[in-house]
């Protein structure tokens, strides 16, 4: 009863609020304490009682009092942050500060630059008052007091590095779990990320530098919490395990508050790691993370970020975020026993970002196989999402990161490990290495993904080509898809198409020259597939580049819209446990997404010198990649002058040489073979093939081209659109943002 008072009361005052036409005094007390003195409120309840509509109307027809509201809600919070909040009734007037002005600051109710010269401005006081109440004895942290319980910590005093949330980077001991504090702690960091989102209501912009200034003041020397919160966030997401004692059905039995503040400190995490304008990275300072070091980003999470260096420290955070991503692959007996996290977003941009600001931390992931932890979880997302339109945001991280890792060598060697595990994907079963995993798994999104994945194809292929001279024994089944991607990819039609289609057939024969030349020995299933499929080779070798043939070609085009040929082949048999990829539910909502750029913007080339050194490579014609990405077809009444100019052109630079040297030598003694022994069993022929030899007989090899990731304005462009769309669709119990002016990205939906 007493909770529907409260209530009743809360709309009382907003209905007041939103009816008063005269400014109502800042000291009429009686009035404003209305909103926060008397009430228990939820910050769902807050929401559903305050209409952004009425909250709109009051803007523009009485400010003053809105600027009030706002105002004295936020000298609560500071007020408490300075006392502590020793009672508990100065906590509920916090909570329920907090819980108005998270509706509140959505939709822009704070400005950063106050018009009040000489005074703090209003939302830097927010930001300092936030930031203590996260480090409150008794509030969001256990207290360390020896007195009696009327004795008070001096906040003015506290050092919060003595009070990190948890164990893990910098910190030993491991405090007590307290789910009031965790609850605490959830709804402060709510209102923190309402206060960063600013970004979304500014257009995207080709100059993906913007810096926010919330983000910028709160990450700065002027918040002496940023060590010890930046700490406390890193150290709760990697510290969670969301299966706990792995008793079946727990997550039904009990509400799990921890992950809430997960949740909520990864999405913290993510929109405070901002790059600092054009500024590149400097190389992490040696100097431990407990020492001030005025060298590095201004920015101190990213500072803090970038100096982690203890291998226990990489170990922990690699290990957490592993487990984490590996969750929702988890299988049972028991059907919806584990508890499955839903935040894989925020931890793949996450993983990003330390791989990113921190270059140790990614010369860690690939010093041992623990890479493909992180690998298995995010093949197991691609091929998941391939066919729902509303997570293609999802499936452009998870290619940036294998770009992004593919672009060092370690990561191909480490694809070579066996791969074992069980699951649950609908892929066929191969018995093979990481490396087979990877390539099925890419021929799956490109022959059964949707259509708005056709400009990743570049990027996919790329990594393909990264990792190709390391390889050491391809299984037949990733051999063949190989082979059909070259076949669908060389039809004349599908070549002829669109300007830069060509370039995804030039990816694939640069993988598997550097396979022949590199790692030929263990690769005859690769081999026996390319001689079984030369008849492609010499269509490709033969291509036709007068008019008539390249018209003729675009017409069966009509026939047949579909850019690749899709093909159920025999294997039908999936992994166990496994369901088909589906599209998105009639109504599911998804953030849009700018543009990516052309793999030309997306990477630069480096060549690997005799002493596994990269030198970088300057842009030639010849190595031109696309300049976008997208696969547009040509248009029917388009000319076509030009154009078998420009076919003659790339054709004769088809990298060819390798592979017809090969099948001249190889194919007569295969084909020998088979008439003197009468062979037909494929086992006797690839036991022939791997104790050949192509020593002598192949041209000299061509120095290994690895294209390694690059920053630039489009991609930061892209990250922040995509990481604010995921942050606004992940919040919306309470619905923070709907029916505000949000303008980095539209909703749509399904």
């Amino acid at each position: 009863m007493g909770n529907t008072d409260s209530k009743l009361k809360f709309r009382k005052a907003v209905i007041q609020l939103t009816t008063k036409t005269q400014p109502v005094e800042a000291t009429d007390d009686a009035f404003w304490d209305q909103f926060w003195a008397d009430t228990a409120t939820t910050v769902q309840d807050t929401f559903a009682l305050v209409p952004a509509a009425e909250i709109r109307a009051v803007r523009e027809e009485s400010p003053s009092n809105l600027a009030t509201l706002c105002y004295k809600a936020v000298e609560k919070l500071v007020q408490a942050a300075e006392s502590g909040c020793p009672s508990e009734r100065e906590k509920q007037v916090v909570l329920n500060c907090t819980r108005i002005l998270t509706p509140g600051v959505s939709d822009g109710w704070i400005l950063m630059d106050d018009d009040d010269e000489g005074a703090r401005p209003l939302a830097e006081s927010l930001l300092l008052a936030i930031a203590d109440l996260l480090f409150c004895p008794d509030f969001t942290v256990q207290s360390h007091r020896r007195g009696g319980p009327e004795s008070v910590e001096d906040m003015q005093s506290l050092d919060s590095c003595e009070y990190i949330w948890e164990a893990g980077v910098g910190f030993a001991q491991s405090p007590p779990l307290n789910y009031i504090h965790d609850l605490n702690r959830t709804e402060l960091l709510r209102l923190l990320l309402t206060c960063f989102s600013e970004a979304m209501y500014l257009p995207p912009s080709p100059d993906g530098n913007i810096l926010n200034p919330w983000v910028t003041f709160f990450c700065s020397t002027e918040n002496r919490h940023a060590l010890p919160l930046f700490t406390s966030l890193i150290n709760v997401v990697c510290a969670y395990d969301p299966v706990g004692y792995g008793i079946p059905y727990n997550h039904l039995l009990f509400s799990d508050y921890r992950e809430q503040l997960v949740e909520q400190a990864v999405q913290i995490l993510i929109v405070t790691l901002e790059h600092e304008g054009n500024q590149p990275h400097r190389a992490p300072s040696p100097s431990s993370m407990d020492e001030q070091d005025s060298a590095g980003p201004d920015n101190l999470f990213v500072n803090y970020l970038s100096r982690i260096h203890r291998e226990e420290d990489y170990d922990f955070v690699l290990k957490g975020l592993a487990r984490l991503l590996t969750n929702p692959l988890t299988q049972t007996y028991l059907p919806n026993s584990t508890k499955k996290i839903q935040f894989h977003q925020e931890l793949l941009v996450l993983f990003w970002k330390l791989c990113d600001f921190n270059k140790k931390f990614l010369f860690f992931v690939l010093k041992s196989s623990d890479v493909l932890d992180v690998l298995v979880p995010i093949l197991y997302y691609l091929n998941d999402a391939r066919a729902d339109q509303s997570r293609v945001g999802l499936m452009h991280i998870g290619v940036f990161i294998l770009l992004l890792l593919s672009g060092e060598r370690n990561f191909g060697v480490r694809l070579n490990k066996p791969f074992s595990l069980h699951v649950p994907m609908d892929i066929p079963v191969f018995t093979g290495t990481h490396a087979d995993l990877l390539i099925v798994v890419f021929h799956k999104i490109i022959t059964s993904g949707h259509q708005r994945l056709q400009p990743l194809y570049d990027c996919l292929l790329t990594i393909v080509v990264n990792v190709s001279p390391y390889l050491k024994s391809l299984s037949m089944v990733a051999a063949n898809k190989l082979l059909h991607l070259l076949e669908a990819f060389s039809t004349n039609w599908f070549l002829f198409s669109a300007a830069q289609n060509h370039h995804l057939v030039f990816f694939l024969l640069e993988a598997f020259n550097n396979i022949i030349q590199y790692q030929f020995d263990g690769n005859c299933n690769l081999v026996y597939a390319i001689i079984r499929k030369r008849s492609v080779f010499h269509q490709l070798a033969n291509l036709p580049t007068d008019p008539a043939s390249i018209q003729k070609a675009l017409q069966r085009k009509k026939k047949s819209p579909d850019a690749i040929s899709r093909t159920n082949s025999l294997e039908t048999v999936s992994m166990e446990g496994s369901r088909p990829a589906v599209p998105a539910e009639p109504g599911t909502l998804k953030a849009s997404l700018v543009a990516i750029p052309g793999i030309d913007k997306l990477t630069e080339k480096s060549q690997v010198s005799e002493d596994g050194t990269m030198v970088a490579v300057a842009q030639t014609e010849t190595q031109r990649s696309p300049e976008h990405s997208g696969l547009a077809g040509a248009s029917d009444t388009e000319s076509n002058s030009g154009r078998d100019t420009e076919v003659l052109s790339w054709k004769s630079k088809l990298p060819l040489q390798t592979i017809m040297r090969l099948l001249q030598v190889l194919v007569p003694q295969v084909e020998k073979i088979c008439i003197d022994k009468g062979l037909t069993d494929e086992s006797e022929i690839l036991k022939f093939l791997q104790h050949g030899t192509l020593v002598g007989l192949l041209p000299v090899p061509h120095p290994i081209l690895i294209r390694k990731y690059q920053a630039n304005a489009g991609t930061a462009m892209w990250f922040r659109t995509y990481m604010w769309g995921v942050v606004y669709l992940r919040n919306v119990d309470p619905p923070i943002w709907y029916d505000t002016d949000v303008r980095l990205f539209e909703i749509q939906r399904m």
